[in-house]
């Protein structure tokens, strides 16, 4: 962590000094922290900087990770061994991903903490700019929450009430200190950290009223990332509280119409979205997931590294308005060998035609952090586990018939399987569904790929892979070099 910690720091400080011509210049290494929390312009200057942070690690490998090593996609004869060992489940802690994600979310930590300490010597000058700082001070919070509940996602194993408390977590760090080694605490002690951030972030932004769309941490971002973190703790009455307060509001509308969902995932309208992050061309763009298209100009033919699944492809009804958002039959050249139509490709993130920097696709899209049909269906399934089928049917078929379905009286393990499935198709390639399949105790299982002519095959270990529910590697491995650094960590089993 130690060297995370001082890249952070040169790095952030180099940036902001140079920014701003009334800070004192330092020499390159006696830059003070002192210098970069003067006024509240420069809290302005880090708050900034939370959100250009943010917006490079939503999607990219941050999603495309979880997705690949997950069962909804199968590897083409293109895909080069590209996320090879995650798609196999023979990766290692060395792998470059996994370091990339953990010291990502770990810079993400430290930047936050820099902020709420240096945000403190901060006097504001006027009442507007103390109504500035107070949100300032609410975003590093809840920046701090999400990217705490992104690490116990992945690097810890499903939340269980009766063990929380000596289960392994991740390391808690809360104050910048780069001489701090800490271990992992207790799954509980991390959670209870989120929920502490959480509370924070909700008493500093309740004034920052929530929009569709919204570039900036609100009030209801707030709620959004406590609804889904309650529904991981299975605190089913805290989750539907949060998600329903988003529902009620009405403020945010489930699109109805093939256009309509067609325009927020192509030209990133926002009806449906709690928050989306700011992008903008040419120099404040996003990662993409440009794997699941890879258009190539000289062909006019797509060569995809990795494919949807049959399976997914055929649990949308025809009549469900996301088929032609989330998948498209577009002619493909893989391996060399080109056809016109036999393959349906993932089209979700096929690219914002305004943020094109060509006349070709870049892929780019505004990354959509929380959208209200995630709290739809956190609704429905926290009803379920309270017992209130008709609350859980409610929720899930507003839902349904928004997207083409028609409504459903299932009960009991029929409904729950109803709620799951329904959370597979609309949240199908955004990173959710290897957290889900390890929560809900259930193997990884691929089947039924597509044409197999264009799949990359192996002894069991492709498109035939089944991984049972408790294998080792649901939870991801401490990247090697953290774990050689800070000798307290203790790395998962399987790693």
């Amino acid at each position: 962590m130690k060297n995370i910690n001082i890249y952070l720091t040169l790095v952030l400080l180099i940036a902001i000094v140079s920014c701003s011509k009334k800070l004192e210049k330092n020499p390159y290494d006696q830059i003070g922290l002192s210098q970069a929390f003067k006024s509240v312009i420069d809290a302005k200057q880090w708050d900034n900087g939370i959100y250009s942070d943010l917006r490079g690690r939503i999607y990219g490998e941050f999603t495309l990770i979880s997705d690949i090593q997950g069962d909804e996609l199968n590897a083409t004869l293109s895909f080069g061994n590209n996320y090879g060992g995650t798609h196999r489940w023979d990766w290692s802690s060395g792998d470059y991903g996994l370091a990339d994600i953990w010291g990502g979310y770990y810079r993400g930590i430290t930047n936050a903490n820099i902020m709420i300490d240096g945000f403190k010597t901060i006097v504001p000058e006027t009442d507007a700019d103390a109504a500035s700082l107070k949100e300032y001070t609410g975003d590093a919070y809840l920046i701090r929450a999400y990217y705490y509940s992104q690490l116990i996602l992945k690097w810890s194993k499903a939340y269980n009430p009766t063990t929380a408390s000596t289960d392994l977590g991740v390391p808690i760090v809360v104050t910048y200190d780069i001489n701090n080694f800490p271990e992992r605490a207790s799954m509980d002690a991390v959670y209870k950290q989120i929920l502490k951030d959480l509370d924070s972030a909700s008493n500093l932004l309740q004034g920052v009223s929530g929009k569709p769309g919204s570039h900036v941490f609100t009030s209801d971002a707030v709620l959004a990332l406590e609804a889904r973190t309650k529904l991981y703790m299975q605190d089913w009455s805290g989750a539907k509280t949060a998600a329903d307060a988003l529902i009620n509001s009405k403020i945010y509308k489930l699109y109805s119409t093939k256009e309509g969902i067609l325009s927020m995932w192509v030209d990133d309208n926002t009806d449906e979205d709690i928050m989306q992050i700011y992008t903008n061309k040419p120099n404040e763009l996003a990662p993409t997931n440009n794997v699941y298209l890879g258009y190539d100009v000289n062909s006019n033919a797509y060569n995809p590294l990795y494919i949807p699944s049959l399976w997914i492809i055929n649990s949308f009804d025809t009549t469900d308005i996301r088929r032609v958002a989330y998948f498209a039959k577009q002619p493909i050249i893989i391996s060399g060998a080109k056809d016109g139509d036999s393959l349906m490709l993932t089209a979700k993130y096929r690219g914002n035609p305004a943020l094109f920097t060509s006349d070709y696709t870049n892929y780019e899209q505004a990354p959509k952090l929380f959208r209200i049909a995630e709290d739809y269906l956190i609704s429905a399934e926290a009803a379920y586990n309270l017992g209130d089928v008709t609350s859980a049917q409610n929720m899930l078929n507003t839902l349904r018939t928004a997207r083409g379905l028609t409504a459903i009286s299932a009960t009991g393990e029929k409904l729950y399987d109803s709620i799951k499935i329904e959370r597979t198709r609309e949240l199908a390639f955004e990173g959710f569904r290897i957290d889900d399949l390890k929560r809900w105790h259930e193997s990884m299982t691929r089947r039924d790929p597509q044409n197999t002519l264009f799949l990359t095959s192996g002894t069991n270990n492709y498109y035939t892979l089944s991984i049972p529910a408790d294998d080792d590697k649901f939870v991801w491995g401490i990247p090697n070099n953290d774990i050689i650094v800070n000798t307290k960590l203790e790395q998962n089993p399987g790693w």
